[in-house]
């Protein structure tokens, strides 16, 4: 998978890059939401998409609180790009909240709530490709 973080605690993102990269995934990291943006749209551009729904990330995780723009307002020009781009959000913030404002984005959002294991946040990533992976072994034992 090809993830886009935006985490402005360097430490936090230098975690989540390790522990993702050790599982094979290619990690971005920005540390603020206008650099994040920046990388988002620089993929975008370069990947040329046929239709709105191609991203060249599978999922972009973003903080809740960063400098420069919050996650909820890169989360609104990510979306405005791509409709069916897969966010989470990660924060210490209360998560009704969180849930609150992600029905401002009229998309479907996901949150993991800090403090997470390392653990929770790779299956909160991985999980919905584990379980399209798992369908198509599926497919393929019962032929």
């Amino acid at each position: 998978m090809k993830i886009l973080i935006a985490e402005d605690v360097r430490h936090t993102a230098m975690q989540y890059m390790i522990v993702l990269s050790k599982r094979g995934h290619q990690v971005v990291t920005t540390q603020d939401g206008v650099d994040c943006l920046k990388a988002y749209n620089d993929a975008w551009k370069q990947s040329n998409p046929k239709t709105p729904n191609d991203s060249q990330f599978d999922v972009v995780v973003l903080d809740y609180r960063m400098p420069g723009k919050d996650g909820m307002q890169v989360a609104k020009q990510i979306l405005a790009i791509n409709p069916k781009q897969r966010i989470i959000f990660a924060s210490a913030y209360v998560r009704e909240t969180l849930l609150e404002l992600a029905k401002e984005l009229k998309s479907s959002v996901e949150l993991i709530e800090k403090p997470f294991e390392l653990e929770d946040f790779i299956a909160k990533i991985e999980e919905p490709y584990e379980r399209l992976n798992a369908g198509t072994a599926n497919k393929r034992s019962s032929k």
